[in-house]
């Protein structure tokens, strides 16, 4: 059922976008609901950022007209999914290794709205593993130094790097992920901030205080958080 509830918020979000608008493009299966909705709409004078390559293909293949920070440095919406959605729209995101480039999307918005299916939403952010995103020179000099700043908020289990049947995951930067088994997340904005601090970490699955909006799809339609 979560397929079909991811469909609902993204065709949901997909109403939000007027005419001549400029978009965000969020990465995931929930967003690409959203990009299919839109195209569909077939809307003149769009001009939309895509935050993944993988999304930016997908946008072309349905005719979507496309735009890059550098051409369209602001933006009047992105929606864009997340891994959890808590309290006060604070946000786990970074789940298909997308999280830099949709951060500087969402920095470069005016509104954001994330979409979700309802088991996304949590009391506690943690239980999804928290991505963090770093170079690959020193990566695990970087990683043990991920491992002290969560020894210091009481998390245990040190961020492993991720990987594939190909080897390591790289972002389509060229970095790599650690992801971080939190369990919970008790003070996001310090765990946010002392990861930043960390030489060779280049962005965080932590979004706080940037979500203006979600829309939550159920099985009974849809429904709209706000921080």
């Amino acid at each position: 059922m979560s397929d079909s509830q991811k469909r609902l918020a993204g065709e949901a979000a997909a109403l939000r976008v007027e005419a001549g608008m400029k978009v965000g493009l969020g990465t995931g299966s929930t967003a690409a609901w959203f990009v299919k909705a839109l195209a569909a709409r077939n809307l003149p004078d769009l001009r939309c950022v895509p935050t993944s390559d993988a999304t930016a293909d997908l946008a072309r293949e349905l005719g979507l007209p496309l735009s890059t920070l550098e051409d369209t440095p602001r933006l009047d919406l992105t929606v864009d999914g997340a891994d959890e959605v808590g309290p006060g729209l604070a946000l786990i995101k970074g789940g298909g290794a997308a999280l830099l480039r949709e951060k500087l999307v969402w920095e470069a918005s005016d509104r954001c709205l994330v979409i979700a299916d309802e088991a996304k939403v949590v009391k506690t952010l943690g239980a999804f593993p928290l991505p963090i995103e770093v170079v690959a020179f020193g990566h695990k000099t970087t990683g043990n130094r991920i491992a002290d700043v969560l020894a210091d908020h009481d998390i245990a289990m040190p961020a492993r790097v991720r990987t594939a049947e190909r080897g390591l995951v790289r972002t389509d930067g060229g970095n790599l992920i650690y992801d971080a088994k939190c369990g919970a997340i008790t003070d996001p904005s310090r765990l946010a901030d002392d990861l930043k601090l960390i030489t060779g970490v280049v962005e965080h699955g932590l979004f706080l205080d940037l979500a203006d909006e979600a829309i939550i799809g159920t099985d009974d339609g849809v429904e709209v958080l706000v921080p």
